[in-house]
C-alpha cells in the first residue's frame, strides 16, 4: 500500500468536497491540484477527478433525502410539487448529458489544462459580479416553485460547466439568479442537478477504466470518495446558511484572483503547468 498516494487521494477528495458546490469549479481545482501533487498517471488522474464526485453527490442525497424521496414518491402518487420538481430535474439534466456523451472525450483532450481553467475562472468571476450587481426580482423562492421554462434554461446554462474552470454550481446558480430564482432555491436546485449528472459521469468513467483498475486503485478511489463525502456535507450546510444572508461576490473575487495567479505562474514559468 502506497501511503503517500493515499494521502494525495485524501487531499484530492478534500479539494473536491470543498469546491464541488461552491461557484469556483471543482474540476478546475482538481486539475490544478492533481498536477501540483503529481497525483497518479494522467489517465487515472482524470478518471479520479470525475469519479470522486460520487462522494460529494452522496452528501447531497444524505442531506436532502427527505425532500428527494418526497419528490420521487410525490411524482408517482400525483403530488403536484413532487411531480414538478422531478420533471424539472429530468429536463434540466438532458442537455448536459447529450453534450457530455457527445463531446466529453474531446473536451478532456483539449481543454483539461491550467490555462483553460484560469481563463474560465476569470471570465466566470466577472459574470458573477455582473449578476450580483443587477436588481433581483425574485419569482421563485423555493426549489419546488421552479417553472418548466426556468428548469430548461438552467439545464442549458449548465452545459457551460463542460469547460473546466467554469463551475457547474456557478453556471447553474448564477444562471438561476438571472431567471429570478432566490439564492437558496438556486443552490438547492444545483445540488439536486448534480445527482444524475455527476453520479452518471463518475460511474461511466470508472466503467471505461475498469480493465486498468486494480485492488489498490479502488482503495485510492475509496479514500477520495469518503473524504469528499465528509467535506462536501459540511460545505453544503455552510453554503445554505451563507446564502441566506450574503451574495456570491466573494467567490467572484476569489475566481479572478486565483485565475490571474495561475496565468502569472504559467507565463513566468514558476509552475510547470
Amino acid at each position: 500500500m502506497d501511503i503517500i498516494l493515499l494521502l494525495k487521494a485524501a487531499v484530492m477528495g478534500l479539494v473536491e468536497g470543498i469546491t464541488e458546490f461552491l461557484p469556483i469549479s471543482s474540476t478546475g481545482h482538481l486539475i490544478l491540484a492533481g498536477q501540483l501533487l503529481d497525483f497518479w498517471t494522467p489517465e487515472k488522474r482524470d478518471m479520479f477527478a470525475v469519479s470522486v464526485q460520487i462522494g460529494a453527490i452522496a452528501a447531497v442525497i444524505y442531506e436532502y433525502w427527505g425532500k428527494l424521496w418526497g419528490a420521487l414518491t410525490g411524482a408517482i402518487t400525483g403530488d403536484p410539487q413532487g411531480r414538478r420538481l422531478t420533471i424539472n430535474l429530468i429536463v434540466a439534466t438532458i442537455p448536459i448529458m447529450i453534450l457530455g456523451l457527445t463531446f466529453g472525450e474531446a473536451l478532456k483532450a483539449y481543454l483539461f489544462n491550467a490555462v483553460t481553467v484560469a481563463i474560465a475562472l476569470i471570465v466566470g468571476g466577472f459574470i458573477i459580479l455582473w449578476a450580483e450587481r443587477r436588481q433581483h426580482h425574485i419569482v421563485s423562492h423555493e426549489v419546488e416553485q421552479f417553472t418548466f421554462k426556468q428548469a430548461v434554461l438552467v439545464g442549458l446554462v449548465q452545459c457551460f460547466a463542460l469547460i473546466p474552470g467554469t463551475s457547474r454550481s456557478g453556471s447553474t446558480i448564477i444562471g438561476s439568479l438571472f431567471l429570478g430564482i432566490s439564492r437558496k432555491a438556486a443552490a438547492e436546485f444545483s445540488f439536486f442537478l448534480g445527482i444524475p449528472v455527476l453520479m452518471g459521469a463518475g460511474l461511466l468513467d470508472m466503467y471505461k477504466m475498469r480493465h486498468d483498475l486494480h485492488a489498490q486503485d479502488m482503495e485510492i478511489l475509496g479514500v477520495g470518495i469518503v473524504v469528499a463525502f465528509i467535506s462536501a456535507l459540511l460545505v453544503i450546510r455552510a453554503l445554505i446558511r451563507y446564502v441566506s444572508k450574503h451574495d456570491f461576490t466573494v467567490f467572484a473575487y476569489y475566481r479572478i484572483i486565483f485565475g490571474l495567479l495561475i496565468l502569472a505562474t504559467w507565463w513566468t514559468g514558476w509552475v510547470s503547468w
